[in-house]
């Protein structure tokens, strides 16, 4: 996806529309209609979090391990938090890219069973271009990580690693997504990719 151009706003504890239309007038059926709240999507329980996890202001990215502007969005992204030091980074899989994509989720879901997200996740998106099995173990192998051991994590826990897949995606689906990357920051929703410069504005304009 390109450079972010469409920003729309959460208001009143809803996601809406920035030219004031519901989120419901975005679905393609009214019987899937589901209200969708902040609380939802920035502070779901079981998704890893990054950065400070007490921060003032939360960065939620929904991304996929095989998108090549997430990744080259990822470096800029980590360094704006790590130098912040008061914001929540919450990096919401979004496996759209098929099922390499949907394998490196799991494994990375994985690996936070085991308590290196982190690491895990920092693995996958120092990687480029489209992914194969054989390359996510070989990326993870060289950070260190028995593969096969993060395939048992996840498998054991995989009801709630699953759970939060498909809630994922039902989110996305909601907000009307169409691709990745994309950010909310604070209450503000930013479709594409987005610069260092444009990530400290939108944390500045949260915090203001």
């Amino acid at each position: 996806m390109p450079k972010s151009t469409r920003r729309t706003f959460v208001t009143g504890g809803l996601i809406v529309a920035a030219t004031g239309a519901g989120l419901m007038s975005m679905l393609r059926s009214p019987a899937s209609a589901k209200a969708l709240t902040v609380e939802d999507v920035l502070f779901d329980p079981v998704n890893p979090v990054l950065g400070n996890p007490e921060g003032d202001v939360t960065i939620v990215e929904f991304f996929d391990y095989q998108c090549p502007y997430c990744k080259t969005n990822h470096p800029p992204l980590t360094e704006v938090v790590k130098a912040d030091g008061n914001i929540r980074l919450v990096m919401k899989d979004w496996p759209i890219f098929g099922a390499p994509s949907v394998r490196a989720s799991q494994l990375v879901l994985g690996a936070a069973s085991l308590g290196r997200y982190e690491d895990a996740n920092t693995a996958l998106m120092e990687t480029e271009g489209r992914l194969d099995n054989r390359s996510i173990d070989r990326a993870l192998g060289r950070a260190g990580f028995d593969v096969a051991a993060l395939d048992k994590a996840y498998r054991g826990d995989r009801e709630k690693w699953d759970a939060l897949l498909s809630r994922n995606s039902e989110q996305a689906s909601l907000i009307g997504l169409r691709g990745t990357p994309a950010f909310i920051v604070g209450e503000a929703l930013y479709a594409g990719a987005m610069g260092a410069s444009e990530l400290r504005d939108a944390v500045a304009t949260a915090r203001g």
